[in-house]
């Protein structure tokens, strides 16, 4: 089996062009829309206290509501997503939530495992140390070492919307839905860039850098399981696996 498939084939299963590009391109904008409403809000809190209300305090207060957000945005994604595969009449195994015959779903989810957790040692060891790096030489929108801060603000809604959902809604939408519909209209090696491109563009609150990272490192990773293995279940435990050890290494750095 293969998400890939025919020209013809993939083509007709990939569904509304409106449609695809509006999934792609809404969860950065709802992630906006989600700052942006924390922003009124704690702005309207401090009013109503009398407290004198600065873009720097309402800044350190959305940072800190941070884990909280995230909650928010994939809750919203898993909406946009159920709404999106409704409308289309797509189901999880036509996005590649099944195996092909002479595949094992252990060996499936053990190799994307094996994969995520070592993606994770490279960008704890190597990338992010390299991020920081190009954040502080060449510059970016967000200071350097502000992410884990930020996400360590609040533990519990960091793990139900970095661990519990987004591996499954993110692949979801951006390599099972998103990825299958642009096989229809490009070649593969273009769809997976536009994919990656997009997924990054999700991360857009932790830097230009992070973005490429999330995008082109990660989300290459995920995009070329799938197109390797044919299916998603690889790629969603690789993104759980990552996923989990960065959740482990923010909640250990965090009590240390």
């Amino acid at each position: 089996m293969s998400l890939i498939g025919s020209n013809n084939t993939t083509r007709s299963n990939a569904g509304s062009g409106k449609r695809l590009w509006l999934t792609l391109g809404l969860p950065p904008v709802i992630f906006l829309v989600v700052i942006v409403l924390a922003s009124v809000y704690f702005g309207a809190v401090a009013g109503a206290a009398g407290t004198a209300v600065t873009s720097t305090t309402i800044s350190e207060q959305v940072t800190q509501a941070t884990p909280i957000l995230l909650l928010g945005v994939q809750l919203a994604l898993l909406l946009l997503l159920w709404r999106t595969l409704r409308a289309e009449g797509v189901s999880l195994p036509d996005m590649g939530w099944r195996v092909a015959r002479g595949q094992q779903l252990w060996w499936e989810v053990g190799l994307g495992a094996v994969i995520g957790v070592g993606t994770a040692v490279l960008y704890f060891t190597v990338l992010s140390p390299l991020m920081e790096m190009a954040q502080r030489t060449i510059g970016d929108y967000v200071p350097a070492g502000e992410l884990f801060p930020a996400l360590s603000g609040s533990i519990l809604p960091f793990f139900l919307a970095n661990v519990l959902l987004a591996p499954f809604v993110e692949e979801n939408l951006y390599r099972g839905y998103g990825l299958r519909g642009l096989y229809g209209r490009f070649q593969p090696p273009l769809a997976i860039f536009i994919s990656c491109t997009f997924f990054g563009l999700l991360h857009w609150t932790g830097g230009f850098w992070y973005v490429l990272l999330t995008g082109f490192v990660a989300g290459g990773i995920f995009a070329g399981l799938v197109a390797k293995r044919g299916n998603i279940i690889a790629a969603f435990a690789a993104h759980l696996a990552l996923n989990l050890v960065e959740f482990l290494y923010i909640w250990l750095w965090l009590s240390a």
